[in-house]
């Protein structure tokens, strides 16, 4: 997706994450890229801007060109603050999962709604002179989940709505006592990124959905082989495409730009318990995309 140049200021409505096997989305044209500034250092790679299905789109590989950085290394904070400054309004994230449920195959697509969160990195914009504490009850947005799995569903896939979704650092898989705890927890899929994502994306005020693609069963099933890269590679194939096909058709179903059903726009909206006098100056300006509009 080489881009060109021009003097455009660059925006986008809709966001794409790309996670391990989708590196790019066939069918953006006029695309750019660009590199975007934050004051949470560099995104994971330049986005690369373009129109796919009638909308101006933003993608982004999270792991960088040639996956050269590990869950861990990913700066998730620059990476959706990019997004934001790119004008995003809604973020389709698609990233691969380990199976914690018999029902829940290889090959199948999960889009869960909640998220359990055993990583140990930056997850918040927030700090450095001002507080704010954003409900997260529902951490996804539900309008476009539904559209998602509307979609998915529609096209024959077999699609799971609804499900937890617990996050761990990695880069190692579980031990298959980890893995029977997150069973006896409750938790339906396995994954190292997207619980990061949406808390992120909650306090940008973006609406957020991920689009699970499951490769495995981790290392709980007795029957089934254990997970590898090889066999996360191999399942990824067929499950990439299904990723970039949801997407395409499920962007015809959306609203327009500006126009969503959901509260996700307004999440911050009496978060902010700092009082605005008390605010550093600079924490002001480096947060102003965010918290301007509410400290008026």
């Amino acid at each position: 997706m080489a881009g060109k140049k021009t003097t455009e200021k660059p925006h986008a409505s809709i966001g794409i994450l790309g996670g391990t096997g989708l590196y790019e989305i066939d069918g953006i044209k006029n695309t750019r890229e660009v590199r975007v500034r934050t004051p949470f250092g560099e995104p994971s790679d330049p986005y690369v801007i373009g129109t796919l299905e009638g909308w101006r789109v933003a993608f982004l590989a999270r792991h960088g060109k040639g996956h050269r950085l590990l869950p861990a290394e990913v700066n998730y904070r620059a990476n959706i603050f990019g997004f934001k400054k790119l004008g995003v309004e809604r973020i389709i994230s698609v990233n691969s999962v380990g199976s914690l449920r018999e029902d829940i195959r290889p090959r199948d697509i999960v889009l869960a709604d909640q998220f359990f969160d055993r990583t140990r990195r930056p997850n918040t914009f927030f700090g450095q002179g001002i507080v704010a504490h954003v409900s997260f009850g529902q951490p996804v947005c539900p309008e476009l989940v539904k559209v998602l799995y509307e979609t998915a569903v529609g096209q024959g896939m077999r699609a799971h709505r609804g499900g937890t979704y617990i996050s761990i650092d990695g880069p190692a898989f579980s031990s298959k006592a980890e893995s029977l705890a997150y069973r006896s927890w409750g938790a339906d899929v396995i994954g190292m990124t997207s619980a990061t994502e949406a808390r992120l994306c909650r306090e940008a005020e973006i609406c957020y959905a991920t689009l699970s693609l499951a490769t495995d069963y981790d290392v709980w099933h007795e029957t089934e082989e254990p997970v590898t890269v090889e066999l996360i590679l191999q399942n990824l194939s067929q499950n990439i495409g299904n990723a970039k096909t949801v997407i395409k058709k499920a962007l015809a179903a959306l609203g327009g730009e500006g126009v969503r059903a959901c509260d996700c726009g307004s999440s911050l909206r009496n978060t902010i318990v700092t009082d605005p006098a008390a605010i550093p100056a600079a924490t002001r300006r480096k947060l102003g995309i965010l918290v301007d509009k509410y400290l008026r």
